[in-house]
């Protein structure tokens, strides 16, 4: 089977593949202080205690990382531990098939880019991947599967706390939807505008990227994608697909162009 492990700056998402289909994930914290034994320890912890995974094997491994500090710990785990296993990391030299039209392409996150990829091959392009993450990411993916830039906002969650920790009065809240848009309360008034104002926000970036991608703007998919994207999806009148592995798919893409 192939493990997947995509290092984001908040969660670490990992998969599993049997074939191209993911059969068991996980999601745990992105600790720049866990060594590379530590990471080893937990993910078998994970591995041996999925009922779906009894005496499973892995035969290849494919990562990449926005955090450099934990991409140094999870190469020395994968050399320590899994040593005799193909690992594939998304670097400069690896062949993703994503020519990248950007003034300086080494800023570019690999995420971004194992994004771009898997896009493509699932939807084609052209493309708008919109990924929920730390930060709010929009992706632009031509119609020949370049990867021609994008827009990075403040993600969900780095607004609360920036709300709560500047606002006396205001407070960490549950990410629900609302009652209404017009709220009557001081928590419903937090939900409302971190729901809606994020929906509006994609709503009108998507639109804006979308004349500049396509002749035909209609003509472009919008892909959801990230931990907190679920928060969005039914307030955005913009997004076509929501694809919660739309990274670890593209690694298993990656992992098989260049094995």
């Amino acid at each position: 089977m192939l493990l997947t492990i995509d290092v984001g700056n908040t969660h670490t998402v990992l998969g599993l593949f049997e074939g191209d289909e993911v059969i068991e994930h996980w999601r745990i914290n992105t600790d720049p202080r866990r060594t590379a034994d530590e990471i080893a320890v937990v993910l078998q912890g994970l591995v041996q205690q999925s009922p779906l995974l009894a005496d499973t094997d892995i035969s290849g491994i494919a990562l990449c990382s926005t955090v450099p500090s934990v991409l140094h710990e999870m190469r020395e785990m994968c050399r320590r531990y899994y040593g005799d296993v193909q690992a594939i990391i998304v670097e400069p030299g690896v062949k993703t098939g994503v020519p990248v039209r950007m003034d300086n392409p080494k800023e570019v996150g690999a995420d971004r880019i194992v994004n771009a990829l898997a896009a493509v091959h699932l939807h084609s392009g052209p493309a708008i991947v919109v990924d929920f993450g730390t930060a709010t990411t929009f992706d632009a993916v031509s119609a020949k599967g370049e990867y021609v830039g994008g827009a990075i906002a403040p993600g969900i969650e780095i607004s609360i706390d920036a709300l709560s920790s500047r606002g006396a009065q205001l407070h960490k809240i549950e990410l629900v939807r609302p009652r209404s848009v017009i709220a009557k309360n001081t928590v419903e008034a937090l939900q409302s505008g971190i729901i809606f104002g994020f929906a509006g926000q994609v709503d009108g970036i998507v639109e804006r990227m979308s004349e500049e991608l396509a002749d035909e703007p209609e003509e472009v998919t919008v892909i959801a994608t990230g931990g907190l994207a679920p928060l969005v999806l039914e307030e955005s009148r913009c997004i076509d697909a929501f694809e919660p592995w739309l990274t670890l798919v593209g690694l298993r893409l990656i992992y098989e162009r260049n094995i």
